[in-house]
């Protein structure tokens, strides 16, 4: 039992432990939402902080693969042979990640198997294949990001594993193989298209060592470089190729092409020279022909001198054209410009041409335009033996008719309307084109044979030249070397056969007013080497050959008509 004073006193100590409890509940009410709230700020901003730092390792992570993928990029391309891409390639990812081993599986030519080509330890028999078409080899190539294999797949063969050793994790991740072939435009080629290689990349056996995903990355990234870098090498090795093949082309182009001229020189020289020997006893056979036919003969013995003089001429004509060819083939030949009576020309023609049309009872007619100059500079002789040639053909293939010359002088405000469409006549001062229109009733041509008939030696497929008597032979094909060296063009025109044929030619030939201007003593070089396909005119000082004939008589045309 306590006393009196001890009781109160207990009393009163209750009392005010009561009343405090009772103050400290009443506070903590207060107290505990602002601790709890000052709890979860905490786990907010130590959320927050991890985050930043996970956010930061990544940025730091991503960094620090750039640096690797510039590195390895710089290494890479930093040349353009594809065996030092790839070996440069393994050597480098090997260092960056510390991989056991790196290789990588190439497509065979056949393209039914993957051949190992390069490797980076060579733990990888160099050389082993396997067959494309396995599941996981499938898996790969249908993927563009890296992919996890078994360290057990045929694509991973490295030594057995001895001891405890905690079997590797393998990352195989293919490469795409561009060639020239592939770079089309405005499209891309399908996938079936494109062939791919296979890299793949193995962790050391003796760590645990998980393949990251920054390290995954770097590996896809790697591998398009690659992919980049190969395309690359396989331009510049086709380009190399390319150059290469066209070096040896030109080569042998230019040998084909210095053959070809020198058989041309000695074709050449070698019809010269039979062209000289033959024409001497040629000559000399005319000459005794001539002499025989003005003595009295039998009429047997007029028919067979006139038949070999006929055939002589003939002959001598034909060691002439081939002549003239062979010095137009190897530009060799070289006009002669001077003035002459064009007017004169046709009339000449005109009376070498008229005693045939007669016997064959034809319609020879000739039309000179009022605006045709009577004088004009150019090679006479080529310009004769161009309108003597058409008319003569025109005349052999004409049985019954008629056959018509018109000359005129071709204005510039017309020249387009009836031109070629593939002659396009450069106009200049100081010259003229003349045109010379050849008309005839005959056996005509068919329109698909018209190109032939300016081939040396060329057979019209019509037949039409073997019905009329006559073969194809050098007289046009001449024409047309010598209207191009005058810069002009020829052509042929007839709706088929029995229907009649026109042939049209335009020359370029200087302005001459007359023969007076022959005084001035400034005279045409006697050789003046023309151009193939113009003949420039202009500033020519023109000469008058003979002034007291205004043609002068062409003893190689009276002989061979």
């Amino acid at each position: 039992m306590h006393s009196k004073v001890v009781a109160m006193v207990m009393t009163v100590a209750k009392v005010a432990c009561a009343i405090v409890s009772c103050a400290t509940a009443l506070m903590l009410v207060h107290i505990i939402p602002d601790l709890l709230s000052v709890k979860t700020r905490e786990l907010f901003l130590r959320n927050k902080a991890e985050e930043l730092d996970r956010e930061m390792g990544l940025i730091l992570t991503q960094e620090e693969t750039g640096r690797h993928v510039r590195m390895l990029t710089h290494e890479i391309r930093s040349t353009l042979d594809r065996h030092t891409i790839l070996k440069t390639t393994l050597v480098e990812l090997g260092r960056t990640l510390g991989l056991e081993e790196c290789a990588l599986w190439m497509p065979s030519r056949s393209g039914i198997n993957l051949l190992l080509s390069h490797t980076l330890n060579y733990q990888i028999q160099v050389g082993s294949t396997v067959p494309i078409n396995l599941p996981i080899i499938n898996e790969v190539f249908n993927s563009a990001r890296a992919v996890r294999i078994p360290y057990t797949c045929p694509l991973a063969r490295i030594r057995p594993l001895v001891g405890r050793y905690v079997p590797p994790e393998v990352v195989a991740v293919r490469v795409p193989l561009l060639h020239l072939s592939n770079f089309q435009i405005n499209d891309w080629p399908e996938l079936s298209a494109k062939s791919y290689a296979v890299m793949v990349l193995i962790l050391p056996t003796d760590s645990a060592r998980k393949w990251r995903d920054h390290e995954l990355e770097l590996v896809e990234v790697v591998a398009d470089q690659v992919a980049v870098a190969l395309s690359h090498a396989a331009i510049l090795e086709e380009s190399m190729r390319a150059r290469d093949q066209l070096i040896e082309q030109n080569v042998a182009l230019d040998l084909a092409r210095r053959e070809a001229e020198k058989a041309i020189h000695a074709r050449n020289d070698f019809l010269a020279v039979m062209n000289h020997e033959m024409r001497t006893p040629m000559h000399a056979i005319i000459a005794l022909c001539s002499l025989l036919l003005e003595t009295e003969l039998t009429p047997e013995q007029r028919v067979m001198i006139e038949t070999v003089l006929k055939s002589s001429n003939l002959l001598a004509t034909l060691i002439n054209d081939v002549l003239d060819l062979s010095r137009l083939e190897d530009g060799s030949l070289e006009l002669d410009f001077g003035m002459f009576n064009l007017h004169g020309i046709f009339k000449e023609v005109i009376n070498l041409i008229k005693p045939i049309a007669s016997i064959k009872k034809l319609s020879m007619t000739m039309i000179l335009a009022p605006d045709l100059p009577m004088y004009a500079v150019g090679d006479e002789k080529r310009l004769m033996q161009t309108i003597l040639n058409i008319v003569g053909n025109a005349v052999k293939f004409t049985k019954e008719g008629y056959v018509s010359i018109i000359a005129s002088v071709a204005k510039p405000e017309s020249l387009r309307d009836w031109r070629p469409p593939e002659f396009y006549p450069v106009s200049s001062q100081g010259h003229f084109y003349l045109r010379v229109q050849v008309k005839d009733s005959g056996c005509g041509i068919l329109p698909q044979d018209i190109p032939v008939l300016f081939t040396k030696f060329a057979q019209p497929r019509s037949g039409s030249s073997q019905n009329s008597g006559g073969g194809a032979g050098l007289g046009l094909a001449i024409c047309r070397r010598f209207v191009n060296l005058m810069g002009g063009h020829i052509w042929m025109e007839s709706e088929g056969l029995n229907k009649g044929s026109t042939a049209a030619f335009l020359v370029k030939l200087g302005i001459c007013n007359g023969p007076n201007e022959s005084s001035i003593h400034h005279q045409v070089p006697p050789q003046v080497r023309a151009i193939h396909g113009s003949a420039d005119l202009t500033g020519q000082k023109p000469i008058l050959r003979d002034n007291d004939r205004s043609v002068p008589s062409n003893a190689r045309y009276q002989r061979s008509l």
